[in-house]
């Protein structure tokens, strides 16, 4: 599994990770021999969050890694209305004991919300001096939220953002990640097949996928990550089977041609650039 430098915190993370949004749906005995069917093959970098499930999935993620603590990049966030200065604290221990851990590898805001990111910061910082999280982050911000983050936090405090990305949604590519790039924060994309919205097969983008697809005999699910990754972010797919989180893992290794970069980016243009961030 290739990996890259996460943000500031010095931590080489797996570029293809392992979300798990709504993944309470799912057969839970399957989903948790996927998720460790992903470790093996060094998808490390498993995102969870107290908001899923009502920390159902916390629970599932647990127990997923339980004896293998230290192979992960452990990531969880706390909801908005929880992430005041004594609040955050709180929802962090109650993500630990879910977690069945004692310290998450990154913590972040799900999205900005009523209390003042100044609080939410400093209830961070004073987690990271407790040992309770490693690093600390950001969700769902655009590029003038991520100002604001460092100009309360200070340069190489914020380790990461995670936005909504894929190929049929890609405004954040216009400033959110130039912003990140520029400051060394990691973006991570979540929902990298679009939550159900992959492209067709016969639609223009779907062609092209699956004819690139079909030159370095992948899926065109393998070539859409690939091509996010190319663009220097951590994708974090869902899966449930352990199918999918074998194909996933291939993705990473799966490099794209300069032409073949872009025939997609023709057939998937970024569009107009937009206000705010787009979410789910």
């Amino acid at each position: 599994m290739r990996t890259a430098l996460f943000g500031p915190t010095g931590r080489q993370v797996a570029v293809v990770g392992q979300g798990t949004w709504q993944l309470e749906r799912d057969d839970r005995a399957r989903a948790i021999t996927a998720l460790r069917r992903g470790l093996d093959l060094g998808m490390t970098h498993v995102d969870t969050a107290e908001l899923y499930g009502d920390g159902s999935v916390e629970e599932l993620v647990g127990d997923a890694i339980r004896g293998r603590r230290d192979e992960v990049f452990l990531v969880s966030k706390v909801v908005p209305t929880n992430a005041s200065r004594t609040g955050t604290g709180a929802a962090c221990e109650r993500s630990l004991r879910r977690l069945g851990v004692e310290r998450l590898d990154c913590y972040l805001l799900h999205w900005p919300g009523r209390h003042p990111l100044a609080d939410t910061i400093a209830a961070f910082e004073a987690l990271m001096a407790a040992g309770k999280i490693a690093s600390w982050g950001v969700s769902n911000c655009d590029e003038e939220q991520l100002a604001e983050v460092e100009r309360l936090a200070g340069a190489g405090r914020c380790a990461c953002d995670q936005v909504l990305h894929h190929l049929a949604e890609r405004a954040i590519e216009h400033a959110v990640l130039p912003f990140c790039r520029e400051h060394e924060m990691a973006l991570v994309s979540y929902s990298p097949f679009g939550s159900g919205h992959f492209p067709r097969p016969g639609s223009r983008g779907g062609r092209v996928l699956a004819e690139v697809a079909a030159a370095h005999g992948a899926t065109p699910h393998q070539v859409a990550l690939a091509f996010l990754i190319g663009l220097g972010v951590f994708v974090i797919p869902k899966s449930a089977t352990r199918e999918h989180v074998e194909s996933n893992a291939a993705a990473a290794d799966l490099l794209l041609s300069a032409e073949e970069r872009t025939r997609i980016d023709e057939a998937f243009p970024r569009g107009p650039r937009r206000r705010g961030v787009p979410v789910i």
